[in-house]
């Protein structure tokens, strides 16, 4: 009853609050303005981010008395100085360096205050350092790969109410209700903001926004408890949360391949329409279809992780070599399609 209680605290409150925040944006002129590089056509107000974050947190001060503060406050101070930082981006910019700052101060508050990190290699004279590197990589990249995968209207928030959802089942099945109440927190707030993005968006996420939701299932996905083997626990989080990791990482190789970036900088200030979803408008489908059809990846993805979490090693196996292939396929599509389109494939 609590979790339902707290689901739908945050559903509401972010419901509400939306239009609030819109015309906030619209008053103060934070909006998103329609340039080379975004596939919107006309400014569109910012701030959803805002009425998600709010929803999220008091929904978890409505849980006060029963949650674990040792791993939340480290978190909510996290998500709150990245929120800060990405209302000040989409409202004036700033630089991949100070971005990247406050991305590893809000990871070390997780690694180091909270005490949270992934735990799967061997202990050796190096202790824990190698794991609080993958650690901090792991947190900074999904935070960005969610940022990135923000490109269509209602795209990066439905698929992270897909996402938490599937996390939400996992952690329910395994009595792990401290991470329950944050990941039904989180997707009732992004449930009740939805509306106002999906097809014909009133209200963006913004980077404040979409780098928020980044964070915390990143977050989640090293705090939570996955499986007694190694290889299920590692392999449950990187399905439920394979499209936005393919995105990031086909979308930076590409880059890399054809010399558009060549560091980190130049990693997070890059900005174009070659994306994942970019190309699947480009392949014909309608933007609400191609979003769509990302929701059915991801959902069927999440599905093969729940499934796997009953700690069958080999059907990890098999779910990561079928997650690989869906995926090359449509990495083949679209370099094809690309190819096409530039010429490259005409006699």
């Amino acid at each position: 009853m609590k979790t339902l209680l707290t689901f739908l605290f945050s559903f509401i409150l972010a419901y509400l609050t939306t239009p609030l925040f819109r015309r906030m944006a619209v008053a103060l002129n934070i909006m998103d303005l329609p340039n080379h590089r975004k596939i919107h056509k006309q400014a569109t107000p910012l701030l959803g981010g805002v009425a998600i974050y709010l929803g999220f947190i008091c929904a978890l001060l409505f849980n006060f008395s029963v949650i674990n503060w040792y791993l939340f406050l480290p978190l909510l101070i996290g998500a709150t100085l990245l929120l800060i930082t990405g209302i000040i981006d989409d409202i004036r910019g700033l630089s991949a360096n100070s971005r990247l700052v406050v991305q590893l101060a809000v990871s070390f508050l997780i690694v180091f205050v909270a005490n949270i990190h992934v735990d799967f290699l061997p202990k050796v004279w190096w202790k824990d350092i190698g794991e609080i590197i993958i650690t901090i990589i792991w947190i900074i990249g999904v935070t960005n790969a969610f940022n990135y995968l923000d490109g269509l209207d209602g795209l990066a928030t439905g698929s992270a109410v897909i996402n938490l959802f599937c996390f939400s089942a996992i952690l329910f099945r395994s009595n792990q209700y401290q991470l329950v109440i944050l990941a039904v927190a989180l997707m009732g707030a992004c449930l009740g903001f939805l509306p106002y993005n999906l097809k014909k968006a009133k209200i963006f996420l913004g980077d404040a926004g979409s780098t928020l939701l980044g964070y915390i299932m990143a977050v989640l996905a090293v705090a939570g408890y996955w499986a007694v083997d190694n290889i299920v626990g590692i392999t449950v989080p990187v399905l439920i949360m394979g499209v936005p990791i393919f995105d990031m990482v086909f979308t930076t190789v590409m880059r890399i391949k054809e010399k558009k970036i060549s560091n980190i900088k130049e990693w997070l200030e890059y900005g174009a329409k070659d994306h994942f979803h970019h190309y699947l408008v480009d392949l014909g489908l309608s933007k609400f279809s191609a979003v769509l059809f990302i929701y059915a990846v991801t959902f069927s993805l999440g599905i093969s992780a729940i499934m796997v979490s009953n700690d069958f090693s080999s059907e990890a196996y098999l779910s990561l070599a079928q997650a690989f292939l869906i995926f090359t396929i449509i990495a083949v599509l679209i370099v094809v399609g690309k190819r096409r389109r530039s010429g490259w494939g005409k006699d």
